[in-house]
C-alpha cells in the first residue's frame, strides 16, 4: 500500500472497502438498468391503460410487491448470514439452501391461497373495480415465483457474486415484467391479461434460473440432514420475517391506505411517485450489495474496529452519491412526473416529502443489515413492530387530513425514526458509529448544486431545463467537493477501482 494518506487504512479495511465499493459499482449499473426497465414498464402501462385502469393495476402490483417481502420468511438475510461462514463446508451450504427453498415454497403457497380467498374483499374495501379480483389472484401466484427468483439472487450474493445477484434481481425480474406488459398490451389485454403475462414470463425465468444458479454457485439445495440446521436457521429467519412483516405496516402502509381511502387515480399517481423514489434508493442498495457478507466475516472474526471504519466509509460514500439524485428530483420533480402524463404531476408535493425520508434512510447507511449481521435480529424485530403500530396510526390520520401528501409524510417519518433508532442500537450494542465532520462536505456541495439548478430552472423552460440543470448541477457538485476536500478513504477507493477498471478495459480492447 502507498504511504501518506493511505497509511491510515489497514489492509483489512482496504480489502473490505474495495470489495464493497466494487460490488456497488457493479450493482449500481445493474440497479440503474433495473430502474430504467421498471420506469419503462410503468410508462408503457400508464400510457396504455389510462389513469383508472392503471390505478387498479398499480394497487394489485404493489400489494404483490409487499407480499414478496414476506414470501421467503427471512431466508434471504439468513443465507447472507450463514452461507459465507460455511464457505468451507459445501454440504452445510446445501442444507441451508434447501431449508430456504422449502420455506419459500411453503409460505408462497399459503400466500397464494390467502390472496385467492381475500381478493374480492380487498376489492370491496379499496378500488371497487370488477377486474381487480381476477388480477389480484394472478398476482398472488406471482408472489411465489418472485420468491424463488429472490433465492437465486440471494445465493449468488452470499457467495460474493454481485453479478449474479444483479442479473436475477436487477435485470431479469424487471425485464420479464416489461416484456409481459408490452406483449399483453399489444394483444389488447387489460389489467387481468397483464397480470397473467407477468406470471407466464416469471415462470419461465424460474424454470431456467434454477440449474444456472446451482451450476455457477455450486450450492445445490437439499433437505437431507437439514434437521441439524433447523434451530439456527429459524432462530435467525423467524425474527427477520417478523421484522419484514412489521416493515410492511411501518413504511408501506401508505400504499394500502391510498387504495382504501382515496381513488384509483390517486393510487396510480402515488405509484408513479414510488417509481421516482426507487431511483433515489439506488446508492443505498448498491453499497449494501456486498456489505452483509463482508460485515458477517468481520464480526465473526471479532474485527469490530475494522467493521466500524468500513461502516463509516461506506455510509459517507452513500451520502456522497445520493445527494445529487435527491437534488435533481427536488428541483425537477414536477417535470419528471409529468413525463408519465399531466395527471401524475399532482404527485410533486408527496414526492418532495418522501425524499426527506430517503435522505435520512440513506444517511445512516446499512443499519438494518448490520443489526442482522451482528446477531441482533430480535432487537430489530421488536423495533420494527413498535414503529409499525405507530406508523399505521399516524399515516391513517395523515391520509385523512392531507390525502396523498399525508401518505408520504407518514412513511417518511417512519423511515426517519426507524433508521435513527437503529443507529443508536448499533452504537449501544456494538459501539458502531459512522458519523464525523467529513459528512458535512457532500451536504454543502448539495446545497451549491441545488442553487445552481434552481437558477437554470428559472431561466429555461421545458424538458431542456432538466438536462441543462442536471449537467450544471453535477459540475457544481463535483467542483465544490474538490474545493472542500475529499476523504482519504474515498480517494483510495476511487483511485484503486479506477486503476482496476482501466486495466480491465486495456486487457479487453486490443490495440
Amino acid at each position: 500500500m502507498e504511504r501518506g494518506q493511505d497509511d491510515v487504512v489497514t489492509d483489512d479495511e482496504r480489502q473490505a472497502l474495495l470489495t464493497i465499493a466494487h460490488g456497488a459499482v457493479v450493482t449500481s449499473g445493474g440497479v440503474s438498468a433495473q430502474r430504467v426497465l421498471i420506469t419503462a414498464a410503468e410508462f408503457v402501462l400508464a400510457r396504455g391503460l389510462g389513469p383508472v385502469a392503471y390505478g387498479v393495476y398499480a394497487l394489485g402490483w404493489r400489494i404483490a410487491q409487499l407480499l414478496s417481502r414476506l414470501v421467503t420468511f427471512g431466508s434471504v438475510p439468513t443465507l447472507q448470514r450463514y452461507l459465507p461462514a460455511a464457505e468451507d463446508d459445501p454440504a452445510r451450504q446445501s442444507r441451508l439452501a434447501g431449508l430456504a427453498y422449502a420455506t419459500t415454497l411453503g409460505v408462497g403457497l399459503l400466500i397464494a391461497a390467502g390472496v385467492w380467498v381475500l381478493a374480492p374483499w380487498i376489492n370491496d374495501v379499496t378500488v371497487q373495480q370488477p377486474s381487480f379480483p381476477a388480477a389480484m389472484r394472478l398476482f398472488g401466484a406471482l408472489v411465489l415465483l418472485l420468491g424463488l427468483v429472490m433465492l437465486y439472487a440471494a445465493t449468488f450474493r452470499a457467495a460474493g457474486s454481485a453479478r449474479g445477484e444483479v442479473l436475477f434481481n436487477k435485470l431479469l425480474r424487471p425485464g420479464v415484467r416489461l416484456v409481459g406488459a408490452i406483449a399483453a398490451l399489444a394483444l389488447g389485454y387489460s389489467v387481468v391479461g397483464i397480470a397473467g403475462a407477468f406470471v407466464v414470463c416469471t415462470l419461465l425465468l424460474v424454470v431456467l434460473g434454477y440449474p444456472a444458479t446451482a451450476n455457477v454457485t455450486g450450492v445445490r439445495p437439499t433437505l437431507r440432514g437439514g434437521r441439524t440446521e433447523l434451530r439456527q436457521f429459524y432462530d435467525h429467519a423467524a425474527p427477520v420475517a417478523m421484522s419484514s412483516l412489521g416493515k410492511v405496516f411501518q413504511n408501506r402502509v401508505d400504499l394500502l391506505l391510498v387504495g382504501a381511502m382515496l381513488t384509483a387515480v390517486s393510487a396510480g399517481i402515488y405509484n408513479v411517485v414510488l417509481v421516482l423514489i426507487s431511483i433515489a434508493w439506488i446508492p443505498l442498495l448498491s453499497f449494501n450489495q456486498l456489505l452483509p457478507p463482508v460485515a458477517s466475516r468481520l464480526y465473526s472474526s471479532g474485527r469490530i474496529e475494522t467493521l466500524n471504519a468500513v461502516y463509516s466509509s461506506v455510509t459517507r460514500l452513500i451520502v456522497t452519491t445520493v445527494v445529487p439524485i435527491l437534488a435533481v428530483q427536488l428541483v425537477f420533480g414536477r417535470e419528471l412526473l409529468a413525463v408519465f402524463g399531466p395527471t401524475y404531476a399532482r404527485g410533486y408535493v408527496p414526492l418532495v416529502v418522501y425524499l426527506g425520508g430517503v435522505f435520512v434512510g440513506s444517511a445512516v447507511g446499512a443499519t438494518g443489515w448490520l443489526l442482522m449481521m451482528t446477531d441482533h435480529q430480535y432487537a430489530r424485530m421488536g423495533l420494527d413492530w413498535l414503529l409499525a403500530v405507530l406508523n399505521v396510526a399516524l399515516t391513517y390520520a395523515f391520509v385523512r387530513e392531507f390525502g396523498l401528501v399525508g401518505a408520504a409524510l407518514g412513511t417518511s417519518i417512519a423511515i426517519a425514526v426507524q433508521n435513527g433508532l437503529q443507529v443508536l442500537l448499533l452504537r449501544r450494542f456494538e459501539g458502531l458509529w459512522p458519523f464525523d465532520t467529513s459528512f458535512l462536505r457532500p451536504l454543502a456541495a448539495g446545497v451549491a448544486m441545488t442553487t445552481v439548478m434552481l437558477g437554470v430552472r428559472t431561466s429555461v423552460d421545458g424538458p431542456l431545463a432538466i438536462g441543462l440543470g442536471a449537467a450544471a448541477g453535477i459540475v457544481t457538485y463535483v467542483a465544490t467537493l474538490r474545493l472542500l476536500g475529499i476523504d482519504p478513504r474515498d480517494q483510495l477507493v476511487v483511485r484503486e477501482l479506477s486503476g482496476r477498471y482501466r486495466q480491465d478495459v486495456a486487457d479487453a480492447v486490443p490495440f
